[in-house]
Order: C-alpha cells, then sequence, then structure tokens
C-alpha cells in the first residue's frame, strides 16, 4: 500500500530520499531503481526563500519566527490549491514546490510562473499586516523565487 508522500513507482523510501542513494553516473540509486525525476519528465519546481529572513529571526523569539512561518507558509498553502501545485516541504524559510507532479499538467511551467508570482503579491501583503505584532522591519522582509523546469 502507498504511504503519504509516496508516488508509485518509489522505492518504498519516499519522496525525500538522501542524496546519498544516488548513483548520478550508473543512472539508479542504490535501490536500483531510476531516479524519481526520470518518472516526472514535465514537471517545475519552485522555490520561494524569505530574503533577510536569517537577520530578522536572529532578533526574534522562537514564537514570534513560528506566526510569521506559519502565516506565510498557510498563505502560500491556500495559493497551491488554487493553482492545483503540489506542496514538497519547506526548509527553514524555504517553500519548495512543483507543478506536474503527481498528475501530469499541460503549462506545468506556466501554471508554476503563475503561483510563484501569486506568492510574491501576496507576501509583500502578509508581511506588512504582521508589522504590528512582529515589529516594524517584518515589512521588510521580501520573497525570492526560483524556477526549474
Amino acid at each position: 500500500r502507498q504511504k503519504k508522500g509516496q508516488f508509485e513507482g518509489s522505492n518504498g523510501h519516499g519522496f525525500h530520499d538522501s542524496f546519498q542513494d544516488l548513483d548520478f553516473e550508473g543512472g539508479s540509486n542504490i535501490y536500483g531503481s531510476a531516479p524519481l525525476a526520470d518518472l516526472f519528465p514535465s514537471v517545475t519546481v519552485v522555490f520561494a526563500d524569505i530574503a533577510g529572513f536569517t537577520a530578522w529571526s536572529s532578533a526574534r523569539e522562537p514564537g514570534q519566527v513560528f506566526v510569521l512561518l506559519e502565516t506565510i507558509y498557510g498563505t502560500f498553502d491556500k495559493i497551491a490549491y488554487r493553482h492545483n501545485v503540489f506542496k514538497v516541504e519547506t526548509v527553514g524559510d524555504c517553500y519548495v514546490a512543483a507543478v506536474g507532479l503527481p498528475e501530469p499538467v499541460d503549462k506545468h511551467a506556466v501554471v508554476a510562473c503563475k503561483f510563484a508570482r501569486d506568492c510574491l503579491k501576496k507576501m509583500k501583503e502578509v508581511t506588512l499586516q504582521l508589522e504590528v505584532a512582529l515589529g516594524p522591519d517584518t515589512g521588510d522582509l521580501d520573497l525570492r523565487t526560483g524556477i526549474h523546469r
């Protein structure tokens, strides 16, 4: 039975296999299967990183950092849902999403760009709203996005 977060055809160890398990020269991983990326040839990945987060968070209480990340990522999750974008994970202040998996999407790169655009717009709105609770420099935080097809 397939577990949540795993895709059909995966090696059973989930989406987040260690890069140490991959054999880049031989074209397969230690489990003898093709690299996960080969299973999804038409995918666009979006990376969204909060610019200024490290300096901002070093001057905050953990609860304030949590409020910021929970609010921003909750907003991105709603945008992802509207665009049918798959949230892969969050790593610290980086939100990683993909279009074209687990189900193929014809114009995956276009959808990814629209998703990134909407996240950029909402980021400024959310950080300005949070300034009252989290401090005036919260509105100075920005979002950098990267798209890989």
